[in-house]
């Protein structure tokens, strides 16, 4: 292939990649892999690709290449594209607008005034395009890390990283769990999550992520076992490197999502702690990212797109027919009470994996049983995995997530 013909192919790989993150799709089937991806990357990283795009069409144009009618039409393309993309990043810059008023709903207009402030002096509502324009620069000064710590005898499957702040901070620092998401059946501790690790470590907060055991060598529930687990570990250990055992928040995203929401709001159930049953797996807080929060979709929101086939074969290897209990009790939804912890849920609107009307349905039985505040942010455009690197969007949504987990670290210390 020619450079003209290389570069009107990637004009409209661009153009392509730019329809999928503005457009909603829906029951796109075996497509979902390639939307997902294509709408993942480019409204995630939407003014890297024009700088990119530019620089190229820069290079083509200076060997002279710009006579050629298949670069005029790949630029025309690029153009389009760029449009496209110039709208994407703005989106993404609108994501504080979105999440501020989110917390002010969820927890009261005046909220940060509950936080002490010299812990508000750690708040922002500014974003450093040094963290987005380097996506996947994840380390910090002033965070020590302990890697690859056992806190179960499953081997590689039960390792944890510690993301300790190198300052002291009287009372000991809250904590923070971070559980990695891969449908169950993939993912590492290494992966995810490392935006807002840094982001609290920095801020006085020490932060763990955990593998846990995968599918299909694993069946539900050994995945929540582990996460409860780790929470043991947590409350029984933290102490050793600075952290105070008795505040620990717990987050994650999509099957993290799950497993995050589900271990808040099960706390203490004996037969999903084999081994260490008297030990409090009690969390004070909670942020599920874009999660999936019923195994049974009683409300028929995945119709035609349903996950059954991948839970029934990998994760609880038995079919909703046959072992319905399990499957109910697999789903968060199927556990909202007036016992639940103060929760952030955050949810995108495109999001193709898991849909939106799951996160505003859990959300809703959330708000109608639960004693605590309930923040749910929706955030427009964002797709699958959003938060895993650094974006414009990702900077919003830490600094957000860090109010919360602020507000709810107050509220604990000082309750009414």
């Amino acid at each position: 292939m020619s450079l003209a013909g290389i570069y009107l192919f990637l004009a409209l790989f661009s153009a392509f990649s730019t329809f999928a993150a503005i457009v909603q799709a829906r029951k796109i089937f075996y497509l979902t892999p390639v939307y997902f991806l294509c709408a993942w990357l480019c409204g995630e990283l939407a003014l890297l690709h024009i700088i990119w795009q530019v620089a190229l069409t820069a290079v083509v144009a200076f060997f002279g290449g710009l006579s050629d009618p298949l670069v005029q039409t790949g630029l025309w393309v690029f153009a389009a594209s760029w449009l496209g993309m110039v709208y994407l990043h703005c989106q993404a810059l609108d994501t504080a607008g979105r999440l501020r008023p989110a917390l002010g709903k969820g927890l009261g207009e005046d909220y940060r005034q509950d936080i002490p402030q010299e812990r508000r002096q750690h708040l922002s509502d500014t974003i450093s395009s040094s963290n987005w324009l380097r996506p996947f620069h994840f380390s910090r000064s002033g965070v020590q890390e302990h890697n690859n710590i056992a806190y179960g005898d499953a081997g590689k499957r039960n390792l944890l990283d510690i993301y300790q702040p190198q300052e002291e901070r009287e009372g000991g620092f809250p904590v923070l769990l971070q559980v990695h998401g891969g449908a169950w059946i993939i993912g590492e501790k290494e992966q995810q999550g490392k935006p807002l690790m840094y982001h609290m470590a920095q801020r006085g907060w020490i932060c763990v992520a955990i593998n846990y055991r995968l599918s299909p060598k694993a069946v539900f529930p050994d995945h929540i076992i582990d996460v409860k687990k780790a929470i043991a570990w947590i409350r029984q250990n933290i102490h050793e490197y600075g952290g105070n055992p008795d505040f620990i928040a717990i987050t994650g995203g999509s099957a993290g999502g799950h497993l995050s929401s589900l271990a808040s709001l099960t706390p203490n159930r004996r037969e999903w702690q084999p081994g260490f049953e008297d030990i409090d797996t009690t969390v004070q807080a909670a942020v599920p990212i874009y999660g999936v929060y019923d195994f049974l979709d009683r409300n028929n929101i995945r119709s035609g797109m349903s996950m059954e086939s991948l839970l029934s074969d990998k994760v609880m290897q038995c079919t909703p027919t046959e072992k319905r209990e399990a499957w109910e009790a697999a789903s968060p939804i199927s556990h909202v009470s007036d016992e639940a912890p103060p929760m952030f849920v955050i949810q995108g609107t495109h999001d193709s994996l898991v849909w939106v009307e799951e996160a505003r349905a859990f959300v809703s039985a959330l708000k109608a049983a639960t004693r605590e505040s309930v923040v749910y942010a929706e955030l427009p455009g964002a797709q699958h995995a959003f938060e895993i690197f650094h974006s414009v969007r990702t900077e919003h949504t830490v600094n957000g997530v860090a109010d919360f987990l602020e507000w709810s670290h107050a509220r604990w210390l000082s309750p009414e």
